[in-house]
Protein backbone atom coordinates (compact mmCIF):
# COMPACT_ATOMS: atom_id res chain seq x y z
CA UNK A 1 0.00 0.00 0.00
CA UNK A 2 3.00 2.33 1.10
CA UNK A 3 4.52 1.66 -2.27
CA UNK A 4 1.21 2.25 -3.85
CA UNK A 5 0.81 5.75 -2.66
CA UNK A 6 4.51 6.35 -3.39
CA UNK A 7 4.23 6.11 -7.01
CA UNK A 8 1.29 8.34 -7.01
CA UNK A 9 2.80 10.59 -5.38
CA UNK A 10 5.75 10.56 -8.13
CA UNK A 11 3.40 10.51 -10.74
CA UNK A 12 1.05 13.65 -9.16
CA UNK A 13 4.61 15.10 -8.84
CA UNK A 14 5.88 14.83 -12.39
CA UNK A 15 2.90 15.98 -14.15
CA UNK A 16 2.69 19.12 -11.52
CA UNK A 17 6.46 19.51 -12.43
CA UNK A 18 5.95 19.28 -15.99
CA UNK A 19 2.99 21.52 -15.99
CA UNK A 20 4.75 24.49 -14.59
CA UNK A 21 7.59 23.51 -16.44
CA UNK A 22 5.64 23.80 -20.00
CA UNK A 23 4.44 27.49 -18.32
CA UNK A 24 7.80 28.80 -16.99
CA UNK A 25 9.59 28.55 -20.54
CA UNK A 26 6.75 31.49 -21.35
CA UNK A 27 6.79 35.24 -20.54
CA UNK A 28 3.68 36.34 -18.59
CA UNK A 29 2.06 39.49 -17.65
CA UNK A 30 -0.76 40.22 -15.37
CA UNK A 31 -3.07 42.82 -16.08
CA UNK A 32 -5.49 44.36 -13.54
CA UNK A 33 -8.93 45.06 -14.59
CA UNK A 34 -12.32 46.04 -12.98
CA UNK A 35 -13.85 42.70 -13.10
CA UNK A 36 -10.43 40.82 -11.55
CA UNK A 37 -6.96 39.58 -12.74
CA UNK A 38 -6.12 38.98 -16.44
CA UNK A 39 -3.04 36.54 -17.23
CA UNK A 40 -1.55 36.71 -20.27
CA UNK A 41 1.32 33.95 -21.36
CA UNK A 42 2.69 34.92 -24.64
CA UNK A 43 3.46 31.33 -26.38
CA UNK A 44 4.71 32.24 -29.73
CA UNK A 45 4.05 32.97 -33.34
CA UNK A 46 -0.06 34.45 -33.05
CA UNK A 47 -0.67 32.35 -30.05
CA UNK A 48 -1.69 33.40 -27.00
CA UNK A 49 -3.16 32.10 -23.77
CA UNK A 50 -5.63 34.36 -21.28
CA UNK A 51 -6.78 33.15 -17.92
CA UNK A 52 -9.56 35.08 -16.06
CA UNK A 53 -11.71 33.90 -13.45
CA UNK A 54 -10.15 30.21 -13.52
CA UNK A 55 -10.79 29.80 -17.04
CA UNK A 56 -8.67 29.36 -19.86
CA UNK A 57 -8.46 31.25 -23.07
CA UNK A 58 -6.80 29.96 -26.00
CA UNK A 59 -5.76 32.29 -29.43
CA UNK A 60 -5.34 30.41 -32.66
CA UNK A 61 -2.90 27.69 -31.11
CA UNK A 62 -0.12 25.52 -32.93
CA UNK A 63 1.30 22.68 -32.18
CA UNK A 64 5.00 23.39 -33.07
CA UNK A 65 5.44 26.04 -30.22
CA UNK A 66 4.78 23.56 -27.12
CA UNK A 67 2.97 20.70 -25.89
CA UNK A 68 -0.46 21.86 -25.50
CA UNK A 69 -1.02 18.62 -23.42
CA UNK A 70 1.22 20.13 -20.76
CA UNK A 71 -0.88 23.28 -20.22
CA UNK A 72 -4.36 23.92 -18.89
CA UNK A 73 -7.60 22.79 -20.87
CA UNK A 74 -9.63 25.24 -22.93
CA UNK A 75 -12.24 26.71 -21.55
CA UNK A 76 -12.41 28.97 -24.65
CA UNK A 77 -10.50 28.78 -28.25
CA UNK A 78 -10.70 31.72 -30.17
CA UNK A 79 -9.66 31.33 -34.01
CA UNK A 80 -9.25 34.33 -35.95
CA UNK A 81 -8.80 32.33 -39.21
CA UNK A 82 -8.44 29.29 -40.97
CA UNK A 83 -4.20 29.26 -42.04
CA UNK A 84 -2.47 26.10 -41.02
CA UNK A 85 -0.17 28.13 -38.12
CA UNK A 86 -3.27 29.69 -36.38
CA UNK A 87 -5.63 26.71 -36.79
CA UNK A 88 -4.17 22.73 -35.36
CA UNK A 89 -6.58 20.97 -35.77
CA UNK A 90 -4.54 17.92 -33.53
CA UNK A 91 -3.64 20.67 -30.99
CA UNK A 92 -7.54 21.71 -30.86
CA UNK A 93 -7.99 18.26 -29.40
CA UNK A 94 -5.52 18.26 -27.39
CA UNK A 95 -6.62 21.28 -25.14
CA UNK A 96 -10.71 20.54 -25.84
CA UNK A 97 -13.26 19.11 -23.77
CA UNK A 98 -16.91 18.65 -24.21
CA UNK A 99 -17.43 21.99 -21.98
CA UNK A 100 -15.10 23.76 -24.32
CA UNK A 101 -16.45 26.91 -25.98
CA UNK A 102 -14.81 27.76 -29.54
CA UNK A 103 -15.27 30.90 -31.36
CA UNK A 104 -13.85 30.65 -35.53
CA UNK A 105 -14.58 32.42 -38.99
CA UNK A 106 -16.66 30.24 -41.56
CA UNK A 107 -13.95 28.51 -43.17
CA UNK A 108 -12.12 27.50 -39.93
CA UNK A 109 -15.63 25.93 -38.98
CA UNK A 110 -14.97 23.82 -42.00
CA UNK A 111 -12.40 22.22 -40.12
CA UNK A 112 -13.59 22.19 -36.19
CA UNK A 113 -17.10 21.03 -35.97
CA UNK A 114 -19.20 22.52 -33.00
CA UNK A 115 -17.92 26.04 -32.66
CA UNK A 116 -19.53 29.24 -33.15
CA UNK A 117 -19.35 30.99 -35.61
CA UNK A 118 -17.92 34.59 -36.07
CA UNK A 119 -18.15 36.90 -38.80
CA UNK A 120 -16.90 40.35 -38.87
CA UNK A 121 -19.03 43.17 -36.26
CA UNK A 122 -20.73 39.68 -34.39
CA UNK A 123 -20.50 40.16 -30.58
CA UNK A 124 -20.93 37.47 -27.83
CA UNK A 125 -20.96 37.27 -24.21
CA UNK A 126 -19.03 34.24 -23.37
CA UNK A 127 -18.36 33.52 -19.22
CA UNK A 128 -18.34 37.12 -18.57
CA UNK A 129 -16.48 38.30 -21.41
CA UNK A 130 -17.52 40.16 -24.12
CA UNK A 131 -15.93 39.01 -27.58
CA UNK A 132 -16.45 41.23 -30.64
CA UNK A 133 -15.50 39.75 -33.75
CA UNK A 134 -13.73 42.95 -35.87
CA UNK A 135 -12.21 42.67 -39.93
CA UNK A 136 -8.79 41.37 -40.34
CA UNK A 137 -7.47 41.73 -43.99
CA UNK A 138 -4.89 42.75 -46.16
CA UNK A 139 -4.73 45.87 -48.49
CA UNK A 140 -0.80 45.60 -49.82
CA UNK A 141 0.28 42.48 -49.44
CA UNK A 142 -0.02 39.88 -52.28
CA UNK A 143 0.77 36.48 -53.14
CA UNK A 144 2.39 35.87 -56.45
CA UNK A 145 -1.19 35.25 -58.41
CA UNK A 146 -2.10 39.12 -57.20
CA UNK A 147 -4.55 37.92 -54.44
CA UNK A 148 -3.52 39.54 -50.89
CA UNK A 149 -2.92 36.71 -48.58
CA UNK A 150 -5.82 37.59 -46.49
CA UNK A 151 -9.26 38.38 -48.10
CA UNK A 152 -11.54 41.01 -46.69
CA UNK A 153 -14.33 39.22 -44.90
CA UNK A 154 -12.24 35.33 -44.14
CA UNK A 155 -10.66 36.29 -40.77
CA UNK A 156 -11.38 38.17 -37.41
CA UNK A 157 -9.71 39.90 -35.15
CA UNK A 158 -11.20 40.13 -31.61
CA UNK A 159 -11.73 42.67 -29.08
CA UNK A 160 -12.78 41.15 -25.72
CA UNK A 161 -13.60 43.18 -23.14
CA UNK A 162 -13.38 42.30 -19.35
CA UNK A 163 -15.22 44.78 -17.06
CA UNK A 164 -13.64 48.10 -18.33
CA UNK A 165 -10.67 46.82 -19.96
CA UNK A 166 -10.74 46.33 -23.98
CA UNK A 167 -8.08 43.57 -25.31
CA UNK A 168 -7.73 43.81 -28.92
CA UNK A 169 -6.11 41.00 -30.87
CA UNK A 170 -5.78 41.82 -34.45
CA UNK A 171 -5.13 38.27 -36.10
CA UNK A 172 -3.38 38.40 -39.90
CA UNK A 173 -4.52 42.01 -41.07
CA UNK A 174 -2.62 45.60 -42.05
CA UNK A 175 -3.57 49.15 -40.78
CA UNK A 176 -7.04 48.67 -42.25
CA UNK A 177 -9.44 51.94 -42.49
CA UNK A 178 -11.82 50.19 -39.93
CA UNK A 179 -9.02 50.79 -37.13
CA UNK A 180 -10.05 54.15 -36.97
CA UNK A 181 -13.29 53.32 -35.43
CA UNK A 182 -12.12 51.13 -32.92
CA UNK A 183 -12.19 53.07 -29.15
CA UNK A 184 -10.92 52.91 -25.56
CA UNK A 185 -8.69 49.97 -26.72
CA UNK A 186 -6.46 49.14 -23.38
CA UNK A 187 -4.07 46.13 -24.68
CA UNK A 188 -3.71 45.98 -28.99
CA UNK A 189 -1.99 43.08 -30.22
CA UNK A 190 -0.57 43.39 -33.97
CA UNK A 191 1.26 41.61 -36.25
CA UNK A 192 4.31 42.28 -37.84
CA UNK A 193 5.12 39.06 -39.62
CA UNK A 194 6.33 39.78 -43.13
CA UNK A 195 5.40 39.36 -46.09
CA UNK A 196 2.15 38.59 -44.73
CA UNK A 197 0.94 41.52 -42.13
CA UNK A 198 2.31 44.53 -41.38
CA UNK A 199 5.64 46.45 -41.51
CA UNK A 200 6.72 48.15 -38.38
CA UNK A 201 5.46 51.55 -40.22
CA UNK A 202 1.94 50.13 -40.62
CA UNK A 203 1.98 48.58 -37.20
CA UNK A 204 2.87 52.29 -36.06
CA UNK A 205 0.45 53.90 -38.24
CA UNK A 206 -2.30 51.26 -36.78
CA UNK A 207 -1.53 52.51 -33.27
CA UNK A 208 -1.45 56.26 -34.13
CA UNK A 209 -5.30 55.18 -35.54
CA UNK A 210 -6.80 54.08 -32.36
CA UNK A 211 -4.23 54.88 -29.90
CA UNK A 212 -4.52 51.90 -27.51
CA UNK A 213 -2.96 52.43 -23.89
CA UNK A 214 -0.24 49.51 -24.44
CA UNK A 215 1.23 47.83 -27.55
CA UNK A 216 2.02 44.61 -27.79
CA UNK A 217 3.53 43.77 -31.25
CA UNK A 218 3.34 39.67 -31.80
CA UNK A 219 3.01 37.03 -34.70
CA UNK A 220 6.72 38.98 -35.53
CA UNK A 221 8.53 36.26 -37.91
CA UNK A 222 11.95 37.58 -38.55
CA UNK A 223 11.15 41.27 -37.84
CA UNK A 224 12.66 43.05 -35.09
CA UNK A 225 9.80 44.43 -32.72
CA UNK A 226 12.45 46.95 -31.39
CA UNK A 227 12.20 49.33 -35.01
CA UNK A 228 9.11 50.22 -33.66
CA UNK A 229 10.66 52.48 -30.90
CA UNK A 230 11.60 55.47 -32.94
CA UNK A 231 8.43 55.44 -35.01
CA UNK A 232 6.86 55.43 -32.01
CA UNK A 233 8.65 58.10 -30.26
CA UNK A 234 7.33 61.88 -29.65
CA UNK A 235 3.72 59.82 -29.93
CA UNK A 236 0.00 59.85 -28.01
CA UNK A 237 2.02 57.81 -24.86
CA UNK A 238 1.30 54.64 -26.19
CA UNK A 239 3.16 52.22 -24.16
CA UNK A 240 5.80 49.38 -26.05
CA UNK A 241 5.98 46.33 -24.47
CA UNK A 242 7.88 44.06 -26.20
CA UNK A 243 7.71 40.31 -25.13
CA UNK A 244 9.39 37.32 -26.00
CA UNK A 245 7.40 34.74 -28.30
CA UNK A 246 8.97 31.62 -29.56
Amino acid sequence: MKTHLAVALVLFLGVSIQTRYAQADFERDLIQTSAGEVGITFIGHGSLMFTFAGKTIQVDPYGTLTDYSLLPKADVILLTHHHPDHLDPEVIKTIRNEATKIVLTELASAQVPGGTVMKNGDRLSLMGIDIQAVPAYNLVHKRDNGQVFHPRGEGNGYVLTFGESRIYIAGDTENIPEMKNFTGIDYAFLPMNLPYTMTPEMVAAAALLFKPTVLYPYHTGDTDPSRLVPLLKGGPGIELRIRSMK
